[in-house]
């Protein structure tokens, strides 16, 4: 255990770094900021080493070392000009590289402002497919970095987001919670864009949380002009083909007078659609600045020739600037904001052409990073508590930071988002397969320090696929989990749980032999199959329950406590299940075959009661697809790919009209060989799971295939429905509507669909039906009473947004195409008390359930979320408590909660903080082990 001594953590005030010797004009000039910058991928069409070294130059021509020197050389040979950089991942690895004496010149040149850091994070994450957990982990080790390296000077004052795909309320709302002045970014919808250009609204108050009270969530956001690209015609680096300034009048081909007229034509227009005398030129774009005396000599000469016409009566004023220099100068002009309240999504770039697709892109991936999420916060509590024995102990040396780092660089908008090559895909994987072989020394370090025992500890990574070698081989293992259900394939003979640590846990057993000698304790639940021929069920507690099913023929299921529930199956032309039994409160009754109606998409239907409050309602799951477009239509030549969404009928295919079911203690659902599901209902269950495996999706026809699942009940929600921000705050969504413009829908499905990180719900006056994913997932609610979610997607065609291949995941394991496993949890409520459910069941699905053993000597309020426990340096510890609940969202749990953090380390003295409804508070705790 811990004991707290001390806490000291404060943030210092916020000021604004000036870059010094700015030639600002008065109110009358057209002040220009020209911001020489790169955007640095870490990671797209070359891996992240690929891409510093300038390797494999034949796939990209790339290379940040490369970069960072010729940058620092040319701010060195004039004071006046300013360069920003973004990706600490990349200026990490440079910096170690670096003598003393050119880290003292580039200490110098952040002290100056000539040298400044934007945004900050080990890299500039996606904001769709994200978990705010793992953002906030990714922006805590790049401005922990930056802060220790170059003290307050390096503190970013700017966020900024050139590159992803749409943008996230939940983001802006951390922004602002960690202090940041502004933020700005480069896409969104051509619409939205038109609108705000008319209006002169390119630049808002974003109002990010409707729980924070004004103005703790509420950051100055602004568009900027050209993506984060040059004005058309100013590109002067070596990847571009524009032609210098020419200024030798003896010369031929002299421009000076074009460039000028040109620049000035263009500064004038941008002018008339941003509201004030200061706009804003990026100049710099994807890698660029590798020759930076390109850049920087043509720079020069643009802001000299410019400037000089103003004593020709020219009102423009072009000068070296940064965004925090210009986020100062719009605060200055003392103006009102228009207030934007929801989010930025979805994204497209032109009628037929929605950013809807990387929302469930490479689904397998998307679900390895949310598992190595919660692997990284298990390996950081277990280095807390285990302490310096954890990373250097019986079973070798061990360390958090690789999974943390890993995990950083998965944060990138061109990683979890699916949206990069196949060989950078299999390379993020890798990554994050290496930092959990750290973290599992770590863990069995301090494992074996709390429990005594130094025996071997194997970890099975391949349970989706029920392999573990060690259970296969060995005559008796003890189980350690942190799930509440483990699928085990088993070649033993006895089983032992670890009573102290695990006292309730739930197993099901894949049996591969006939005689089985199983110890267990009073609390354990069994489900044995001797698939297909025998289901044997036994429940030790609280009384007994057995099942037995001879199938394909008969199926019988008794259960004595606290009634009697009796089903009998003469399978498969008769189902009768009646039923007595008040315990558990959730009784699913599926039918043995259904043939759907293809108006209503019906699968599986189930009617589920819960008895508790007296609510019933019917909902059906379908498994359907969707053909993606190749972009031979008369409407767009827009084809489906990594990024783009875009089916070729607003209408999905059911995948089959009957489903082959069985019934034992699950239902099992076959749709076709490569679709099936199975739906379970575990005792005392707030949820319903439904496992899905999808794949090898067969593209045989050359049709590129998108599959969804869909939920249809008989709720009546008039086309609203809810998704979540990055695992955080829920948003409202309507169909075909978007809160900031009217909206000329183009594409019906595409259109409407939303990233959802890790929940939807449709509701209205009496239910609410709450999905909550294992992963991020794209999805809509196309019919009223009805959501859709994307679970797979294989394409034959790229969409030609840069990553030049189709979305066509295969490997020698899959060499006919990726399969790919996961689950849904749905829960049905009163709208009241729904969140009371689906809050901890999200938290569940990021974290894992609850543990049974915490080193905690108090427990927290079930409104508070213990979002990071982390070792900070030798005795201090980073402690994160957040509010888990939105305003008025449950009546007993939406409320200002106070927590003793003394008593979380067993000190009996009192340090009481408060929270409110989605409140993050970060503390550094001194701590002692005892």
């Amino acid at each position: 255990s811990i004991s707290i001594l001390l806490s000291t953590f404060q943030f210092p005030p916020s000021e604004h770094k000036t870059s010094k010797g700015l030639p600002l004009e008065g109110p009358g000039m057209l002040n220009v900021h020209l911001v020489p910058h790169t955007h640095d991928d870490v990671g797209w069409l070359k891996t992240v080493d690929q891409y510093f070294y300038g390797d494999r130059n034949d796939i990209q021509h790339a290379g940040v070392q490369y970069i960072l020197d010729s940058v620092v050389d040319q701010l060195l040979k004039n004071p006046d000009r300013r360069f920003i950089y973004v990706e600490t991942a990349f200026f990490y690895r440079w910096w170690k590289q670096q003598t003393d004496d050119m880290q003292n010149t580039v200490k110098q040149l952040v002290n100056e402002g000539r040298l400044e850091f934007v945004n900050g994070g080990w890299c500039m994450s996606d904001e769709a497919t994200t978990h705010y957990s793992a953002v906030i982990d990714q922006m805590t080790m790049g401005l922990r970095f930056l802060n220790d390296t170059f003290g307050h000077c390096g503190r970013p004052r700017v966020a900024w987001h050139i590159d992803p795909f749409g943008h996230a309320r939940e983001h802006a709302s951390m922004f602002a919670q960690m202090g940041y002045d502004g933020f700005f970014f480069g896409r969104l919808d051509y619409q939205d864009r038109n609108r705000r250009m008319v209006a002169r609204e390119q630049e808002m108050l974003w109002r990010a949380s409707e729980s924070l009270t004004p103005p703790m969530a509420d950051l100055f956001t602004g568009i900027l002009p050209n993506g984060y690209n040059p004005p058309e015609g100013f590109c002067w680096d070596q990847s571009c083909d524009d032609p210098p300034i020419r200024d030798d009048p003896d010369l031929e081909d002299y421009n000076v007078d074009d460039v000028v007229t040109r620049f000035l034509h263009i500064a004038h227009g941008q002018a008339l659609v941003y509201k004030t005398n200061h706009i804003i030129m990026t100049m710099g774009s994807d890698f660029q600045y590798e020759n930076a005396n390109l850049w920087y000599k043509n720079l020069d000469k643009l802001i000299r020739y410019v400037n000089q016409m103003q004593s020709n009566g020219s009102e423009v004023n072009v000068l070296y600037s940064t965004p925090s220099c210009y986020l100062q100068e719009l605060h200055r002009a003392n103006l009102t904001w228009p207030l934007k309240g929801d989010d930025f999504f979805p994204y497209a770039d032109s009628a037929h052409d929605f950013w809807t697709g990387y929302f469930t892109s490479r689904p397998a991936l998307k679900r390895y990073e949310r598992i190595s999420n919660s692997y990284l916060q298990t390996c950081k509590q277990l280095e807390v508590l285990g302490g310096p024995i954890s990373r250097k102990g019986p079973f070798g040396a061990g360390d958090s930071e690789t999974l943390k780092k890993a995990m950083a660089v998965a944060q990138h908008h061109d990683a979890v988002s699916g949206t990069e090559k196949q060989h950078v895909a299999n390379d993020y994987a890798r990554k994050l397969a290496n930092g959990w072989a750290h973290c599992q020394v770590l863990v069995s370090n301090t494992l074996s320090s709390l429990s005594g025992s130094s025996a071997p500890r194997v970890y099975c990574e391949h349970l989706n696929i029920s392999v573990c070698p060690l259970t296969e081989t060995s005559k008796k293992v003890t189980l350690h989990g942190h799930t509440h259900t483990l699928t085990i394939p088993l070649w033993f003979r006895e089983v032992k749980f670890p009573s102290s640590l695990f006292p309730c846990f739930s197993v099901k057993l894949l049996l591969v032999r006939t005689t089985y000698s199983l110890s267990t304790l009073l609390s354990l639940s069994l489900s044995i199959s001797l698939y297909p021929s025998l289901s044997l069920s036994i429940s030790l507690y609280p009384s007994l329950s057995l099942s037995i099913s001879l199938y394909p023929s008969l199926s019988l299921s008794i259960s004595l406590y606290p009634s009697l529930s009796l089903s009998i199956s003469l399978y498969p032309s008769l189902s009768l299940t009646p039923s007595y039994s008040l315990y558990p409160s959730i009784i699913i009754s599926p039918s043995q075959s259904f043939s759907p109606q293809p108006s209503s998409l019906l699968s599986l239907c189930a009617s589920i009661v819960t008895l508790r409050d007296f609510l019933s309602s019917l909902f059906c799951v379908c498994l359907s697809r969707y053909n993606a477009s190749d972009g031979n239509n008369s409407e767009s030549i827009q084809m489906s790919g990594a990024y783009i969404f875009r089916p070729n009928t607003s209408t999905p295919f059911i995948i089959s009209k009957t489903a082959k079911i069985e019934t034992l203690q699950e239902v099992r659902q076959w749709f076709s060989p490569w679709v099936s599901q199975v739906v379970r209902l575990y005792t005392d269950s707030r949820a319903l799971e439904l496992e899905w495996t999808v794949g090898p999706v067969p593209i045989g026809d050359d049709l590129g295939k998108e599959v969804i699942s869909r939920l249809d009940s008989s709720i009546n929600s008039s086309g609203v429905f809810y998704t979540d921000s990055n695992g955080r705050e829920m948003l409202q969504r309507r169909k075909d509507y978007r809160p900031t413009w009217n909206l000329r829908q183009s594409e019906p499905i595409a259109g409407n669909y939303y990233p959802i990180n890790s929940r939807a719900y449709i509701k209205d006056d009496k239910d609410q039906l709450t999905v909550v994913t294992d992963r991020s997932q794209g999805g809509g609610s196309i019919q009223d009473g009805s959501l859709e979610i994307m679970l797979h997607r294989r394409l034959l065609y790229d969409d030609v947004r840069g990553v030049g291949e189709p979305l066509n995941e295969m490997s020698d394991i899959y060499p006919e195409g990726l399969v790919v496993r996961g689950r849904h949890l749905l829960s049905l409520s009163p709208p009241a008390t729904a969140a009371d459910t689906h809050r901890p069941l999200a938290q569940e699905k990021v974290q894992g359930p609850a543990p049974q053993f915490s080193g905690l000597q108090a427990v927290l309020p079930p409104a508070v979320h213990l979002l990071t426990v982390s070792q900070w340096d030798q005795d201090t510890v980073l402690l994160r408590l957040e509010h888990q609940y939105q305003a008025s969202e449950s009546k007993e749990h939406s409320q200002p909660v106070t927590v003793n953090l003394q008593r979380l380390g067993g000190d009996p003295s009192v340090w009481e903080v408060s929270l409110k409804p989605m409140e993050i508070r970060t503390f550094l705790l001194r701590v002692r082990q005892r």
